[in-house]
């Protein structure tokens, strides 16, 4: 008979000595202190996010206040000599970005016969499980904005998209990522250098079916060894807890040391033998434990996330600047024309969805980075900045199809 087994019995002895409650001692006893850490570096690895993103120091309180620089020191020449050479002052400034803790936190309700009758370890069962809610929990929120707490900040893929460093899947998927107009050109655009990828699980078949001009697989010199997915020296992750929505993107490139994170609390377990479970949404009764013979392990957990992304020379504008680009399929491209053309109707002005073709007083009406997305979603390309200079740039290129 196993350990978890016997530590059972112990506890339901216990219990049955006239014990009214469970005590911290007990409670140590069935889930040891070390479990805690290792379950820790488990979601570590398991969360694509923590994984590739950087650690910062634990949080000692619910928000961690991260300075960034948010002003630049400017330098001059010093024309002339004597006292008609005065030189110039200059400053610089540093803004404060909030790292707020929210909790994630999971029951487990499990029958005190089946932890009886069972003759393996239902905790090593378990543990992998919590492991993977708990990444899946983390990543969807980080990357895609799933469920993610109102604290907060926007997710990565709506913070890339803001900023106009989307690129729609064309049909070379070489230029798409590694062209001038490509992913990681978009993140570079920000002065920042791209060092790791996330990606759909079905783009290593597009990177495996890549081929140059005369039909060599580029990711593949033989059909023996494994492949190597890097992309201009940078790892790739696939991840594969069911958190990456292919829908809003095949593929998010980036600088993942400007994904900053930090842990409040460690996984903490908590052993109950009486109370009631609730289901959340309606507030029904899913179990009495005490009535039902169930044990519930309450697992919880504290951590938050920001985007550092401070000032540099080559962007100042922080709206404009993101170390993070994200490559969307087709599906996403029509989302997005679709998108435009709802604010364009929502607007006052009408006309048909099907219609393909925009008029400058149409465009006019449009913020900018939605008239980013639009001419990313058309194929155009835009380098202007000014929003008339851009809409001018759109409407050439539109006359020229």
């Amino acid at each position: 008979m196993n350990r978890s087994k016997n530590m059972m019995r112990k506890f339901n002895l216990q219990t049955f000595a006239g014990g009214t409650s469970i005590a911290r001692t007990d409670a140590e006893a069935l889930i040891p202190v070390q479990e805690s850490h290792e379950i820790i570096q488990g979601v570590v690895e398991q969360s694509a996010v923590l994984q590739r993103g950087r650690r910062l120091a634990n949080m000692t309180a619910a928000q961690y206040k991260m300075p960034v620089l948010d002003l630049l020191p400017v330098a001059y020449f010093v024309n002339g000599e004597g006292g008609s050479a005065r030189k110039k002052l200059t400053t610089m400034a540093w803004d404060k970005k909030v790292i707020y803790a929210e909790e994630i936190a999971v029951i487990v309700p499990i029958s005190e016969a089946v932890l009886d009758d069972a003759d393996y370890d239902i905790w090593a069962e378990v543990r992998p499980r919590l492991v993977e809610a708990f990444g899946q929990k983390i990543d969807g929120a980080i990357l895609f904005g799933v469920d993610k707490p109102q604290t907060w900040r926007d997710d990565v893929v709506t913070t890339a998209s803001k900023a106009g460093a989307t690129v729609a899947l064309g049909a070379d998927l070489y230029d798409s990522i590694l062209g001038e107009s490509g992913v990681i050109a978009k993140v570079e655009e920000s002065s920042y250098f791209v060092n790791g990828h996330m990606a759909d699980i079905t783009m290593r078949a597009k990177l495996r079916g890549l081929k140059d001009t005369t039909g060599q697989p580029v990711f593949k010199s033989d059909m023996q060894s494994g492949t190597t997915y890097t992309l201009d020296g940078s790892p790739m992750n696939f991840p594969r807890n069911g958190a990456f929505d292919r829908s809003k993107a095949l593929m998010i490139s980036g600088d993942f040391s400007q994904l900053a994170y930090s842990i409040r609390q460690d996984i903490t377990f908590k052993l109950f033998d009486q109370g009631i479970i609730q289901d959340p949404d309606t507030g029904d009764i899913l179990y009495n434990l005490m009535q039902n013979d169930m044990v519930a392990l309450r697992a919880v957990m504290r951590l938050g996330w920001e985007i550092p992304n401070p000032i540099n020379a080559m962007v100042p504008d922080k709206t404009k600047r993101c170390p993070f680009a994200i490559l969307t399929g087709a599906a996403s491209v029509a989302s997005t024309a679709s998108v435009a053309v709802a604010y364009l109707v929502n607007d006052g002005q009408v006309f048909s969805e099907e219609d393909d073709v925009y008029t400058e007083d149409q465009l006019s009406h449009m913020e900018v980075e939605d008239l980013r997305s639009l001419a990313d979603a058309k194929g155009y390309i835009i380098t202007k900045e000014v929003k008339a200079e851009i809409i001018a740039e759109f409407l050439e290129q539109q006359n020229e199809e």
